[in-house]
């Protein structure tokens, strides 16, 4: 942890991102997660995947049988992520909306997240609602960052301003 970062305490039923390892770690969710543009159910799952990484929220992975892939558009952008490896890109298509660069997945993740194959993330703050049992998740702050902020998270995260060199 940056020396001049200060933790926020967790309270009694909750995480602290701070606690979270580097390398991330990839884990089983039986966690509802729902994902909401246009009116339309994008995903909706209670096999998610999530990945804890060291000041960040959980970033929750839905498998593609779970999700609406007749409203993901493919898109001409990969990232490169030094463990999970190249991320590709999807458009989120619901009756002539577009919501951009709006998820993506490890079409072939290295072998430590081979699990992710066939999983689709979701940026919160793009889609109209994503929900994790029920609760309105909130965007991790930071246009790069994917990671669903909750009541059950704290930080400080990644993202906000001041955490450029975390």
């Amino acid at each position: 942890m940056s020396p001049h970062v200060h933790r926020i305490e967790p309270g009694p039923g909750q995480e602290s991102v701070w606690d979270y390892p580097r390398p991330p770690r990839l884990e089983a969710s039986s966690r509802h997660v729902e994902v909401q543009f246009g009116g339309q159910s994008v995903a909706d799952s209670r096999k998610a995947l999530r990945v804890l990484e060291t000041a960040g929220p959980p970033v929750y992975y839905v498998p593609a049988g779970d999700v609406r892939m007749d409203l993901l558009r493919p898109v001409d952008r990969t990232t490169f992520c030094e463990w999970k490896g190249s991320a590709s890109y999807y458009d989120v298509v619901v009756d002539g909306r577009t919501a951009r660069r709006a998820a993506w997945t490890y079409p072939e993740p290295t072998e430590p997240f081979g699990e992710l194959r066939d999983h689709i993330a979701f940026y919160p703050g793009r889609m109209d609602a994503c929900l994790l049992d029920g609760e309105h998740v909130r965007p991790q702050p930071g246009e790069y960052y994917g990671g669903w902020v909750t009541d059950d998270i704290v930080g400080p995260f990644k993202g906000e301003p001041g955490s450029e060199d975390w």
